[in-house]
């Protein structure tokens, strides 16, 4: 039996009319090495859709930002006019402590000015950090000031250069150089470490390993001595290392090799997807791409998904003629909306 390209569509939720969409995986269960079951919890990790329009609003759909939600931190990528309603609209938390810019065109930044003062007038204490290209302190700066009181919390900003890392427990954002109508653009991948192997508890059983504390050690790969004097290896009862997940997120940009080599192999790539095809001229003046044109970024970086997002207000109604066009070249493609949120399970979990 063919399994759906996107699992299932988990319901929607008549309270904030949002889509749940679950990225497929070959999981199912928890079976570990062996037949073991896995010896640790799978952390969670979802995007949100929180505008996925181009340039300007419509009555459909927001302008440009995504929350990225891993084990209860929240990241925003893009903060474009009315990303903070959209927040209370979605369900998405004012705590969140980074917000990641691709790039300083109106329809992605204007947003964090309301979002600032927001925050401020909620009693906000704790820091927040913005991040973006070179010249995100001058164009930020300017967004502090403008139009509030002093704020109530630290700000701190930061510019980023391709390649080098923002580094946290567990993972890394990692920004990338993307081509965007020769403006300083990024695109990010959130990349998770490698997770520890499985531990095979079955197997520790019948060792005479006793449940608690010293299966701790061992899966946490430290050899233990036992009450008989035998020593137990980690590679006896963990099996390899497995890898995090890992998703691209465009910004705006034409199609280009750096992308294609910051997703490769990526769970999701959100990528932009302007116009269609009879618009393919269009695209190369403004800075765009068209959705067959991310569809062949998919392709070739061998991602598992494809969401489109920002597009043209003339597809803000009926988007589904990208989407067919997509297809084309890359099946697992899927059209974001305002609101939808997509879970990414780990591959092998």
């Amino acid at each position: 039996m063919r399994r759906p390209l996107f699992g299932r569509f988990r319901g929607i939720r008549s309270r904030a009319h949002f889509v749940i969409v679950s990225i497929p995986s070959r999981r199912r269960g928890r079976q570990g090495a062996g037949g073991g079951r896995v010896y640790s919890s799978a952390m969670s990790l979802a995007l949100r859709l929180l505008g996925t329009s181009a340039s300007r609003p419509t009555v459909e759909r927001n302008v440009a930002s995504v929350a990225l939600v891993r084990e209860g931190e929240t990241l925003l990528f893009d903060c474009g006019e009315g990303t903070q309603r959209q927040m209370m609209r979605y369900g998405v938390s004012f705590g969140l402590e980074d917000i990641f810019f691709t790039h300083f065109h109106a329809d992605h930044v204007i947003g964090v000015i309301g979002l600032m003062r927001t925050m401020a007038l909620q009693g906000r204490t704790e820091r927040l950090r913005l991040w973006g290209p070179r010249g995100a302190a001058r164009v930020l700066k300017r967004a502090e000031d403008f139009g509030m009181d002093r704020l109530s919390f630290p700000l701190e900003i930061a510019e980023l250069e391709p390649g080098t890392p923002v580094k946290r427990t567990d993972y890394a954002i990692v920004p990338f150089a993307v081509d965007h109508r020769g403006s300083r653009s990024l695109g990010y991948t959130l990349v998770e470490d490698d997770r520890k192997g499985r531990f095979n508890p079955e197997l520790a059983r019948e060792l005479g390993i006793p449940e608690g504390p010293l299966w701790g050690e061992i899966h946490r790969g430290r050899a233990v001595t036992l009450a008989d004097g035998r020593v137990v290896e980690p590679s006896a009862l963990v099996g390899p290392p497995r890898a995090g997940r890992k998703i691209a997120l465009t910004g705006d940009t034409r199609p280009c090799a750096a992308t294609v080599e910051a997703a490769r192999n990526a769970d999701v790539l959100v990528h932009e997807a302007t116009f269609g095809d009879e618009e393919a001229v269009r695209a190369v003046e403004t800075g765009h791409s068209t959705a067959r044109e991310a569809a062949r970024v998919a392709a070739d970086a061998g991602v598992r998904s494809l969401v489109l997002m920002h597009f043209s207000a003339r597809y803000s109604r009926d988007a589904s003629d990208l989407g067919r066009e997509a297809r084309e070249v890359f099946e697992r493609t899927v059209l974001g909306k305002d609101g939808m949120e997509i879970d990414v399970p780990y591959r092998d979990a």
